[in-house]
């Protein structure tokens, strides 16, 4: 399974950015091999919209869910609707964050906020 992880930088000991449409870098990580691509997140800087950005630019790449700090309701819309499962409230490396999503540690986005 694909999955990306907002990050402060571009590795997997990188801190997970609990800032999903402003975080530094978007990790997509295969959770069977941990194989990993970096993008710097081209929505850092929007002077607005920058969740939505965010979240196109993730449905772009096939990705199957998010795990990140929190997530707008705009970009949880965009997400929901490209059909991304959303995990919030995840903290630590983005590798240790990868093993709580795995091990089903982390809190579904729409059961958390009771959408």
């Amino acid at each position: 399974m694909k999955i990306a992880v907002s990050a402060h930088g571009a590795g997997l000991d990188s801190g997970m950015d609990p800032r999903f449409g402003r975080c530094q870098y978007l990790i997509v990580v295969d959770t069977e091999t941990m194989d990993y691509d970096s993008f710097a997140n081209p929505s850092v800087s929007a002077s607005g919209g920058a969740g939505i950005q965010a979240a196109r630019f993730v449905a772009e790449k096939g990705i199957h869910a998010v795990v990140t700090g929190s997530i707008g309701p705009n970009a949880q819309e965009v997400l929901s609707s490209a059909g991304i499962r959303m995990f919030t409230g995840a903290s630590g490396t983005v590798r240790e964050v990868v093993e709580q999503f795995k091990a089903g540690l982390l809190q579904n986005a729409r059961n958390h906020d009771n959408r």
